[in-house]
């Protein structure tokens, strides 16, 4: 069973500005589709950043996240608390891990931010002339680039992932994902993906 782990008071009070949900959680766990809304975030974070990996360390850093996510393979192991994953950790995230991780992902999805927009207008105008989304370079590089983490991470034998088979239904949850990141730029991102993470919507 995870225990939540002590953190500095700089933290501590980072992580008081997402409320804890109500009803309180039984043992101050997480839902598993929480590790698993987040874990496909930050995927699609990976997709738009060739540099999200190391950018995400030196955030947690600079945040001071840092005495809740402890380092590169510290972040991984709660990433693999994601139930859908090919390796996975058989325990959910506790309610600390779960704010640093949305904290981070709204912090990368920030600075993203112009990106995500003009990707998300190609997209559109790409659907009004009906065309592929190949032909608009950066759009289709995005969406490979998503595909081929998913593939490589995700478990294709669980049933709720079935429906993703083909290149066309990954390319659609690629565009669901930019709009789910574009949700937590703004001011009150943190809140508001936090918020949603617990209130039966699929991010």
């Amino acid at each position: 069973m995870p225990v939540e782990t002590p953190v500095l008071p700089t933290t501590e009070l980072l992580l008081q500005g997402l409320p804890d949900p109500r009803p309180a959680l039984p043992d101050q766990e997480c839902p598993r589709r929480v590790a698993w809304q987040l874990d496909l975030l930050l995927l699609g974070i990976e997709a738009l950043d060739r540099g999200a990996s190391e950018a995400m360390l030196s955030t947690v850093q600079e945040m001071e996240l840092d005495p809740v996510i402890r380092g590169r393979l510290h972040l991984w192991r709660l990433r693999c608390t994601n139930p859908l994953r090919k390796l996975n950790q058989r325990r959910n995230l506790t309610l600390s891990e779960a704010k640093a991780l949305t904290l981070l992902t709204c912090a990368l999805a920030r600075r993203l931010t112009v990106l995500i927009r003009q990707l998300l207008l190609a997209a559109e105008q790409l659907e009004g002339q009906q065309l592929s989304l190949d032909h608009h370079f950066r759009l289709s590089d995005y969406c490979e680039r998503f595909r081929t983490h998913f593939r490589k991470r995700m478990n294709p034998k669980r049933e709720r992932l079935l429906s993703y088979q083909q290149d066309e239904a990954l390319n659609g949850l690629a565009l669901e994902i930019l709009n789910q990141l574009l949700f937590c730029t703004g001011t009150a991102g943190p809140q508001r993906l936090w918020a949603s993470l617990f209130s039966g919507e699929h991010l």
